[in-house]
């Protein structure tokens, strides 16, 4: 017989975990399903997000930018330091002690919110029901009023660059390189390839990333992406716009083994030589076998799962998060996604609004945005007011030795509401939830402008940026 609860939810990544123990503080019986296993073999909840994906790359984005800063920036604060070297077996233990205290902490918190965990696959059934494929070999039975499927999302392989996880990989295989590749190459020009390119790059590895889109950043704001792309080439990174891929050859070179890709751009055909070679040219939703056949949930072409405004699947009791449904594939998207559907289960208001969900790139300038670009409002014919700031005129950038980037805030034309904020330089991950929480609250460029920022800040940028709006701004021309 099945066992009974009132939610059970399958993936314990951002969403499913956000959502399971947010039921749970509402009074629910909860379970919740997951698959995946840790690098000591043991089961590991937390996703994508937490095993391979946000956090240990972060640490390799503060392990390696210490190493940077190092050789590249200290001398100008009179710090010398000789024969400096990076132990990367030191650096990949660091970045597992992490991903296994967080992975560790979601298991805390489950035992503390009684949830009851299920390690193995799990699969909707008709009536509510999931089957539970366990590691140890048993099935289990679950029947719940309500499931919430956040089964998340792998990574896309090429047809023609099969990862092997030693010389052709995606974002697993490049957290855990031995050592520091002599040449690396990427497919993609994305936050991942972007960021683990950054993060060997600076550890010594000659990177060339290959973009197929003529276009930088596509995405973010034109200015924000011509200004990153110029910093990324002082650093050394190498980045081939209108390059199409279309075949990659792993082949022997003496005792190792190098990896030949094929491309075309505006020149032609050319050939890149490289020892690793990291795919990241997107991720898919994870839904394969997730659903038996009569279960009513529906696929896109994309195999994503249809939902409405409310993550419901239009099946009595089956909702779905996270990266498996429409939307930006963000773990702080399936937060929030999670929240919201755990507080409609129990009666409750529960909503997540897409036109403030910030983006944020963590290389070296961070780039941050939230809200609409200046080409999409052009493309959408909206009458707006630009202002920006740049911080090489703010004071803590400058003594902080990181004065690269600009902020920029846009405006209704007609009644000054914030419509977008735009940033890149040191540390606008933070800085961007300025943006984030003025648009929430349906604030105005003169709301920013007249809020008093501590001096000397980073934050300024902000401040001024708004004042720039109107052409107000005291410490640049207007």
């Amino acid at each position: 017989m099945a066992e009974q609860f009132d939610v059970v939810v399958i993936g314990a990544g951002p969403a499913g975990y956000h959502a399971a123990i947010r039921a749970a503080q509402l009074g629910m019986k909860v379970a919740c399903i997951d698959a995946a296993l840790g690098k000591d073999g043991k089961p590991a909840l937390g996703g994508t997000c937490l095993r391979v994906g946000c956090i240990p790359s972060k640490a390799l984005l503060d392990s390696s930018r210490q190493y940077w800063n190092l050789q590249h920036l200290f001398g100008e604060h009179g710090i010398s330091v000789k024969d400096a070297r990076i132990d990367v077996g030191a650096m990949i233990a660091r970045k597992d002690k992490i991903v296994k205290q967080f992975t560790g902490g979601i298991a805390m918190l489950f035992k503390a919110n009684k949830i009851t965990p299920y390690y193995g696959f799990g699969q909707l059934q008709p009536g509510n029901v999931v089957k539970v494929k366990q590691h140890d070999g048993s099935e289990a039975e679950l029947k719940a009023a309500n499931v919430i499927l956040a089964a998340g999302s792998d990574s896309i392989e090429l047809p023609f660059a099969k990862f092997d996880g030693e010389n052709i990989v995606d974002n697993v295989g490049a957290l855990d390189f031995a050592a520091v590749p002599k040449r690396l190459g990427v497919i993609g020009a994305g936050v991942i390839g972007l960021e683990l390119g950054s993060v060997w790059k600076r550890l010594g590895a000659e990177v060339t990333i290959l973009e197929a889109l003529p276009d930088f950043l596509a995405a973010a704001d034109a200015e924000v992406a011509k200004t990153a792309l110029k910093e990324f080439k002082k650093q050394g990174l190498e980045i081939r716009l209108g390059a199409k891929v279309s075949n990659a050859e792993v082949k022997a070179k003496g005792k190792n083994k190098e990896v030949h890709v094929t491309y075309a751009d505006a020149e032609g055909e050319k050939t890149l030589v490289v020892d690793k070679l990291l795919v990241a040219v997107g991720r898919r939703a994870a839904t394969r076998g997730l659903l038996a056949e009569g279960t009513g949930v529906k696929l896109d072409q994309r195999g994503m799962i249809e939902v409405d405004e409310h993550c419901h699947t239009g099946v009595d009791g089956v909702w779905a998060i996270g990266d498996c449904v429409r939307g930006p594939m963000l773990a702080h998207k399936g937060f929030e996604e999670g929240i919201a559907v755990a507080e409609l289960i129990a009666g409750l208001p529960g909503h997540v609004n897409f036109e403030t969900i910030p983006w944020v790139i963590y290389t070296e300038p961070e780039i941050a945005w939230v809200g609409k670009t200046e080409q999409q409002l052009k493309a959408e014919g909206v009458p707006y007011k630009a202002g920006s700031f740049p911080f090489a005129a703010i004071g803590r950038a400058v003594a902080m030795g990181e004065p690269a980037g600009f902020v920029k805030v846009l405006a209704h034309a007609e009644t000054d509401r914030v419509l977008g904020m735009h940033l890149v330089g040191v540390g606008v991950s933070e800085l961007v939830h300025e943006g984030v929480l003025t648009m929430e609250f349906k604030g105005s460029a003169d709301d920013l402008a007249r809020i008093c920022h501590a001096h000397p800040t980073l934050s300024e940028a902000i401040h001024d940026a708004a004042m720039a709006v109107d052409k107000r701004a005291i410490h640049k021309a207007n």
